[in-house]
């Protein structure tokens, strides 16, 4: 079977691939803009089918209680995967505009290889555990506690890292006993429905396990999450859409993890090795062209060094020109759409109207096709504009000056999100104590990498709910249940 030449994937729907009810709809590649192909176009009648199923798939088999074949079906799973990575890694940069080094990290080999972390995890899961004898209200008790799954989880994913948020809900899902519908963000369907396909011929996942329904329709994630048969929503987006994802779930009381947006910082204390710190931070936000929630999108340097700063990290952005992303030596490929270009193109009109200057960037990039923007250097604002405030999801970075710690510690807080940042400094306990201070879900000191498959990922405030990925990601899809009989 080859991926890769699926033109017209189907729903994954109780075990089979199906057409869907409401035709197709385009898909395209963002680095040129020519149309790839189609995929099934699904409607409420299909949400409702793909959800049928997973309930019956959770309540009539023995799926939750079977951890041999989840853990048999996960680690066949991350063989396939593994099998297909060189066909799935085309259609990444194909679909997505993801740069062919990304493809090696964070946009398809390490999520592959998370999928067989979980396998292991959940084979060696602590599924009971033993509290011991008590004498509530004088009654000698043995007491103990159950891991069980929640049920039926409705997977809402977005298109930046299509494979790597995918797997990230579906591997600990599954591992936890939890049957699963995904919908996936409508500019990158294939990359699911591919997973899908691979997953259907080469694995032993039963019928209504996993269904995958692809959609141009935004309401049918709405379905999903205000249907009371599905027992959890685990959404990936913005934090708009994170607001109705609450309010559409909150009448059936359903559990909700939430994965939002970031505006996150990258804070340079003064003993730092100044140009270190800023190419770091300009290499950073142009990485996948800034499209990635936990980017750090505001640099904050000493005040003292603020003309110094600029100049080196508009140095280090215009060597990261916007390129091929089939190009091995591309780090800014384009951004998903038209719409999304158009969309950083009005932030970079606001930052002229509230003041700002480019130090470098400022456009489109000039190329004959593709929906690519310069890399681009924002000066002259404060952390009350609403460039330095808002989620751009583009190449842009915007300096700020800070006066020594305290300050920059409060402008990193002063901010409605809470997702990732960094801190830079010679210091290394003083470092520490700065990341200490900045209420945010992941930091890295002095280049420290936090990403891993072991390793929890998630938000504080309006960042988001709960934790993706790790042990606490894993349990997200759990239940405690306590159990005690007489002693």
């Amino acid at each position: 079977m080859s991926v890769w030449t699926t033109k017209a994937s189907n729903l994954l729907i109780d075990g089979e691939s199906v057409p869907g009810s409401g035709g197709r709809f385009e898909t395209a590649n963002p680095a040129t803009e020519e149309v790839l192909g189609t995929a099934a176009n699904a409607t409420a009648a299909d949400m409702d089918s793909a959800i049928a199923a997973a309930r019956r798939a959770f309540d009539e088999t023995d799926w939750s209680r079977d951890l041999d074949l989840r853990v048999r079906c996960l680690k066949q799973l991350s063989r396939a995967l593994q099998d297909h990575a060189e066909e799935l890694r085309e259609l990444t940069i194909a679909e997505v505009g993801a740069p062919r080094f990304l493809t090696h990290g964070a946009q398809l080999d390490a999520p592959i290889a998370d999928v067989a972390h979980f396998a292991q995890l959940a084979a060696g899961y602590e599924w009971t555990r033993d509290l011991g004898v008590a004498e509530p209200m004088g009654m000698p008790s043995r007491r103990w506690t159950r891991r069980e799954a929640v049920g039926v989880v409705g997977a809402i994913t977005p298109w930046n890292f299509p494979h790597q948020i995918n797997l990230a809900k579906l591997g600990p899902a599954l591992a936890a006993g939890n049957t699963v519908v995904l919908k996936p963000a409508p500019d990158t369907p294939w990359c699911a429905a591919a997973v899908g396909e691979i997953l259907l011929a080469e694995t032993d996942i039963p019928p209504g396990v996993v269904n995958i329904v692809t959609s141009d329709d935004h309401a049918l994630g709405a379905q999903l999450s205000s249907d009371e048969r599905v027992d959890l929503v685990s959404f990936t987006g913005s934090t708009d859409t994170g607001r109705a994802v609450m309010a559409s779930g909150a009448p059936s009381i359903k559990r909700t993890f939430l994965e939002l947006g970031g505006k996150s910082a990258f804070v340079v204390l003064d003993d730092a090795d100044l140009g270190a710190a800023c190419g770091l931070a300009a290499f950073t936000v142009c990485t996948h062209a800034g499209q990635g929630c936990a980017l750090t999108t505001r640099l904050l340097v000493p005040r003292a060094r603020y003309d110094e700063a600029v100049q080196l990290t508009a140095k280090a952005l215009s060597g990261i020109p916007a390129g091929d992303p089939d190009d091995p030596g591309t780090v800014c490929g384009p951004v998903i759409s038209a719409r999304q270009r158009d969309r950083v193109e009005s932030y970079l009109a606001l930052a002229e109207e509230e003041g700002g200057k480019f130090a470098c960037g400022g456009a489109r990039a000039e190329r004959d096709r593709g929906f690519f923007v310069e890399p681009t250097l924002i000066t002259g604002l404060t952390n009350d504009s609403r460039v330095a405030r808002e989620e751009i999801f583009g190449p842009v970075l915007v300096i700020l000056p800070h006066d020594g710690d305290d300050d920059a510690v409060r402008i990193a807080n002063d901010s409605p999100y809470g997702l990732s940042g960094a801190v830079h400094g010679q210091d290394l306990e003083r470092a520490r104590a700065v990341a200490a201070r900045i209420r945010t879900g992941t930091i890295g000191i002095n280049g420290g990498v936090w990403y891993g498959a072991d390793a929890p990922f998630g938000g504080y405030k309006q960042s988001g709910i709960g934790r993706e990925m790790g042990l606490a990601g894993f349990e997200e899809y759990l239940e405690t249940k306590l159990i005690a009989e007489p002693a």
